[in-house]
């Protein structure tokens, strides 16, 4: 079916107290993995590539991959750039076609992050692209094992995390379709046990009347991602969680497998292990048999 607004995809869930994942792809097999969860779970599904993952696959060769799935799918699909810390980025995922974009301007001042957001939510509008931004800072450890390059002291920062009034005003004055907050989690591995703050994440949800999204969700228990999406996450970024778990898994055949394999063998087991975690997260999420 066509591409699917993510505004509207993530409306359904809101309404009906749901998250959708979104699933970080870097290849043909990952999107593949994560597009035959969604048909096989009936769940609607967000694509996205991260800026952070361009030295891994280019936005110009991933882009016509993805689209062509979502495109191909039985089920709703949004194509979103993860992370787009350039303006470079977040316009050239426009022109490939993405009708989603997360501009991050979580590093920068309060005030040059409104600014560039509203900026980019100007742009977006007249492409018909969902923009989501992100308020707080949700921390990136360089020892976590998702290409953080932050000190791994900044998980116990809590001044990071999002501020409901500044999220009610920053909402107003950029317009933005969904916003992602800082509430206890952190990209990639966890360090130490995780402390969601749900008073934090309500208090957000009345201010605001939009989408809030959850990013670095892997490793959280299920009670952490049924309380979160009970208080207002509508969406929720998963990756390392589903990378660790399919590498695994692919290890696995490799070490107990007895009869001769190939490469090929090996892109077939990514869809497959790709696919299992994905569609474990949307029972999770609550997502699955909503088509």
């Amino acid at each position: 079916m066509p591409l699917v607004s993510m505004k509207e995809i993530l409306k359904d869930a809101a309404e009906k107290k749901y998250a959708v994942g979104c699933y970080n792809t870097v290849n043909l097999e990952m999107a593949r993995g994560v597009v035959e969860a969604a048909e096989e779970e009936k769940s609607p599904v967000i694509l996205c590539h991260a800026e952070v993952h361009f030295k891994y696959t280019s936005l110009e060769r991933i882009a016509p991959i993805m689209l062509e799935e979502a495109k191909t799918s039985k089920v709703p699909v949004a194509v979103l750039l993860d992370h787009g810390k350039s303006f470079s980025a977040v316009i050239k995922a426009m022109h490939y076609g993405f009708n989603a974009v997360m501009y991050d301007g979580s590093s920068l001042s309060y005030e040059d992050n409104l600014k560039n957001t509203a900026e980019i939510v100007k742009i977006a509008r007249e492409l018909n692209v969902s923009v989501e931004a992100e308020l707080g800072h949700v921390a990136r450890p360089k020892s976590a094992g998702a290409d953080g390059d932050e000190d791994d002291s900044i998980i116990d920062d809590k001044s990071l995390y999002t501020d409901p009034f500044q999220a009610e005003e920053f909402v107003l004055k950029t317009g933005v379709d969904a916003l992602a907050i800082a509430f206890g989690t952190a990209h990639g591995v966890y360090l130490k046990k995780p402390l969601l703050d749900f008073q934090r994440l309500s208090a957000i949800r009345k201010a605001v009347d939009v989408p809030l999204v959850m990013h670095g969700g892997s490793g959280l228990a299920d009670k952490d991602f049924s309380n979160s999406i009970m208080r207002g996450i509508c969406k929720i970024n998963y990756y390392t969680g589903m990378a660790q778990k399919s590498a695994q898994g692919i290890r696995d055949k490799l070490n107990s497998s007895k009869d001769m394999f190939f490469y090929h063998n090996i892109l077939v087991w990514s869809i497959q292990e790709i696919k299992k975690d994905v569609q474990n997260t949307m029972r999770l999420f609550g997502s699955s048999n909503r088509i």
